[in-house]
């Protein structure tokens, strides 16, 4: 709460005197709960204290009028990462030692967070940890909750050094970690530096997502679990050498200082190796809550950071939780085998929650990836950190060479276990969702631990976990087994419903196409998991608008070849490249471009050379086959574009037309006229701003006698031709008609 108020110092003060009043209590009634109390008042005034130490400088910097989004200077010391954003720029924290606007200035240690854009990263290109920037720009408003008292969205980069002296030296250090995996077979080799010091540089983009999805991530980032290692095996080290336990402990704590330098000491990674150190205390001492409460006193801010309560809910699961549900499993099998299921699962059973307000899935594998991938973390993350430090380069070759190993293993368990489409539990969002899943853990642990005082709440949680457990097979069911079943098996030509945006599907045998990738990844994973395709031999981004390929995520590591428009700037081209690095061919469109997909063969009829990104250049396909409908899709074509395409073709006849724009008015009567397609798809997204479809583009598939189906009434669309060569169109819910849920009917035959 210190953290949200403008001036924290009052309310410093009235903690203070009620730690005051609730200590001359203690040792008046000598009550053994507020000992509890005075200590947790005592640490609220030193937080508010922190909060209130920083007012007079946020104050400064208010008085620059930067909120106004003013002109400022800044000369600032790099404290962390420098990170990439989505947009192709990238944002790092920093320390500034002077703030000019105009003839006002402010010096000192202001807490600064920088967002540059594309060409200010490249300028950054020499800067890491350490580095001083000096730059221009404009202050955006921030959080009053934030850290940082001044975030700056740069407009230049006036210079930036190059790290000196002990940053230099371990920043050549992990430089020369990388280069020793290059070589070496991914995606293992680019997991190893992740492993060793969380540096994901060459960490191939699938790989990244497969982590993610198989709850793998805190492996390649540099966590609690991490630091643990790097001191239990120094730890051990001395012990073999016959150490002293003070020498021991002392030694540990010294190498983790040297790790957390090599590693970079942003916050995360501070926070990380502390909560390794609360770990070992508190093993020793029993007093599992004080680094987390010297923590929030030097840092307030933390504990508005959600990495922070995962850790911290993460260390507090190891030290509270393991040990009972361990005992709790031994009843079911060995005793070495239940602690070491006992480890990922409290840690999940606690972190889920919190995991949940951010990505609303349950990974139902998370437990056994764990299981089978952490015990290869350790010797990769111990020979990856040897390997960084080596001092001969055959050494540090084959070090890596030995770190890749296991990480080869992690990397085959995260790509098998997010293989299996049924893994990923979809759950509410938002704090019902966190609430929810809290029971459910809640529930689940006092089955597994069973306190004989408590018999009725150990049976009710029982009968939830038995209602749950339905509930989640009976969704898994639907979403892997019976989802496909809805969908006629014989369809070949496919419209997922995406919302505001397109993804269509043509089959031939095994071989499936997509064409554009919708909005978003969820919306096209469901559609990918209904209609039970998970390999795709070809993907067109027509062109690169946000409703045709937001959802590309979804489909990263999972193509073969990816054919695409023109791409506009570093953010599609970056998106190409991660097709590229997840294996997938890539090739630009160009009038006459030809593959085949099975026994279908597809042709690009535009977009014309050298033409400018953007709808008018959308990739237009024609797709023919035996046996199949054959179908022309438009991208987002415009009026003029269309009349373009009629001129330079011999406009064929088709059964299926994609229609473009989402049935925009923009659009060419005569080009739909040549087609005379039997049916028409439309992706539209229910009760869009925009109109679509347009009366005028269905008064035109009206007019040819075409059926419109359209992806917001009706759904998901399937067409296929049958044995005698009729067209069948079926709809996964019933359309503005009043039809049935999921119809099929013959719209005509070939002709």
């Amino acid at each position: 709460m210190a953290t949200l108020i403008p001036d924290a110092a009052p309310l410093t003060v009235a903690l203070a005197l009620a730690a005051c009043v609730a200590t001359a209590l203690l040792a008046w009634r000598g009550v053994a709960l507020l000992a509890v109390v005075a200590v947790a008042l005592a640490c609220s005034s030193a937080t508010a204290g922190a909060v209130a130490s920083v007012g007079p400088t946020r104050s400064q910097i208010a008085a620059l009028e930067a909120g106004g989004g003013r002109q400022l200077a800044l000369a600032v010391i790099v404290t962390g990462r420098i990170d990439g954003s989505p947009d192709g720029g990238a944002w790092f924290d920093a320390v500034a030692s002077s703030v000019r606007a105009g003839k006002l200035s402010v010096t000192g240690t202001i807490p600064t967070r920088v967002l540059v854009d594309a060409e200010g990263r490249a300028a950054l290109a020499v800067a890491s940890m350490g580095s001083e920037v000096r730059l221009t720009g404009r202050a955006v408003p921030s959080d009053p909750g934030e850290r940082a008292a001044l975030v700056v969205r740069a407009t230049s980069i006036e210079s930036a050094s190059t790290p000196t002296g002990m940053w230099a030296f371990f920043e050549g250090l992990r430089d020369g970690l990388v280069a020793s995996t290059r070589g070496l077979p991914q995606p293992g080799a680019g997991l190893v530096p992740g492993l060793a010091v969380g540096d994901t540089s060459s960490l191939d983009p699938a790989t990244e997502a497969a982590m993610n999805a198989s709850s793998l991530s805190h492996l390649t980032a540099v966590s609690g679990a991490n630091c643990a290692i790097v001191v239990g095996a120094a730890f051990a080290l001395l012990a073999l050498c016959g150490a002293s336990r003070v020498v021991r402990v002392v030694g540990a704590m010294l190498v983790l200082t040297a790790f957390v330098t090599l590693v970079t000491p942003e916050p995360s990674v501070v926070r990380a190796a502390a909560m390794a150190a609360v770990a070992m205390l508190a093993l020793a001492l029993g007093r599992p809550a004080i680094g987390v409460a010297v923590l929030l006193v030097v840092d307030p801010w933390l504990s508005r950071s959600l990495g922070f309560a995962l850790s911290a809910a993460a260390t507090g699961a190891l030290l509270v939780l393991a040990r009972p549900l361990a005992g709790g499993l031994e009843r079911w099998m060995p005793r070495a085998l239940a602690l070491a299921l006992a480890v990922p699962t409290s840690a999940q059973l606690v972190c889920g929650p919190l995991i949940v307000l951010i990505d609303p899935h349950v990974p139902l594998l998370g437990v056994a990836a764990n299981l089978v991938a952490d015990p290869a973390a350790a010797p990769a993350t111990i020979a990856g950190a040897l390997a960084c430090i080596a001092p001969f380069p055959w050494l540090r070759n084959g070090l890596t060479a030995l770190a890749w190993v296991p990480a080869a293993w992690i990397a085959a368990v995260a790509h098998t276990t997010a293989a299996v489409t049924a893994q990923n539990l979809p759950w509410p969002d938002g704090l019902t969702g966190a609430a929810l899943l809290a029971v459910v853990g809640a529930a689940i642990s006092v089955c597994v631990v069973r306190p004989r005082r408590l018999p009725r709440i150990t049976a009710l949680s029982s009968a939830a976990v038995a209602v749950v457990l339905g509930l989640v097979l009976g969704q898994t069911a639907v979403r892997t087994v019976a989802g496909p079943l809805t969908v006629p098996s014989a369809w070949q030509v496919a419209m997922c419903d995406v919302g505001q945006g397109d993804a269509t599907l043509w089959r031939s045998g095994d071989a499936v196409a997509l064409v554009d990738t919708g909005p978003e990844p969820e919306a096209l994973t469901r559609c990918l998991q209904t209609f039970g395709v998970d390999r795709l031999a070809l993907v067109v981004l027509t062109h690169f608008d946000l409703d045709h390929v937001g959802g590309s995520s979804a489909v990263v590591g999972r193509a073969d070849l990816v054919v695409h428009g023109p791409p506009d700037g570093a953010a599609d081209k970056r998106l190409l490249d991660r097709f590229a690095a997840a294996g997938a061919r890539i090739r630009p469109a160009g009038i006459g471009l030809t593959g085949s997909v099975g026994t279908t063969r597809w042709q690009v009829l535009g977009p014309p050379p050298n033409a400018d990104p953007g709808n008018d250049a959308s990739v237009a396909l024609d797709v023919v086959g035996t046996g199949f409908p054959r179908t022309v899709l438009l991208g987002d074509l415009g009026e003029q574009a269309q009349s373009a395409l009629r001129r330079r073709i011999d406009v064929p006849r088709v059964q299926v037309v994609k229609v473009s724009h989402h049935g925009s008015a923009d659009q060419d009567a005569l080009l739909y006229r040549g087609l005379l397609p039997r049916i028409g798809l439309i992706g539209v997204g229910a009760d869009n701003d925009y109109g679509h479809p347009t009366a005028k583009l269905l008064g035109i598939l009206t007019s040819l006698g075409t059926t419109a189906a359209r992806t917001d009434r009706d759904g998901a669309l399937a067409v296929w031709l049958d044995g005698e060569g009729r067209v069948t169109l079926w709809r996964e819910r019933a359309g503005a008609d009043g039809g049935s849920p999921a119809s099929t009917g013959d719209v005509g035959t070939d002709r």
